[in-house]
């Protein structure tokens, strides 16, 4: 029983943090809407299964980077407002992480679409 509890506290804050990014990051709102027409394009096509899940799947990490990125900004800024070279490391590091996913979202959708 004691694993159900932990594991349904787990999604608790697992769908807050969600939420709150939601509700005070215009760039996950952004991610959000481009892969839902990501996946719709996918479910739309004549793509085959793998391709599908490739692309869904990439769509969902671009958007668990966008919530580490946004983790990392949001610890930075708790600890100090003040401007510092590893704190503009960190979050440029963070927002680095979300590009890389984005291109590796981008690079499958041109490997499918091309052949």
């Amino acid at each position: 029983m004691e694993f159900f509890r932990h594991l349904k506290l787990r999604c608790i804050w697992s769908w807050a943090g969600i939420v709150a990014t939601w509700r005070n990051e215009h760039s996950f709102r952004s991610w959000v809407w481009a892969n839902l027409t990501s996946a719709i394009l996918a479910l739309i096509l004549p793509l085959t299964p793998a391709e599908r899940a490739l692309i869904l799947a990439l769509g969902i990490l671009v958007l668990a980077a966008e919530l580490l990125n946004t983790a990392i900004e949001d610890a930075v800024d708790y600890i100090s407002t003040n401007d510092h070279p590893l704190a503009k490391r960190a979050k440029d590091a963070g927002s680095a992480g979300v590009a890389v996913a984005a291109i590796a979202a981008g690079v499958a959708w041109v490997v499918i679409l091309i052949g």
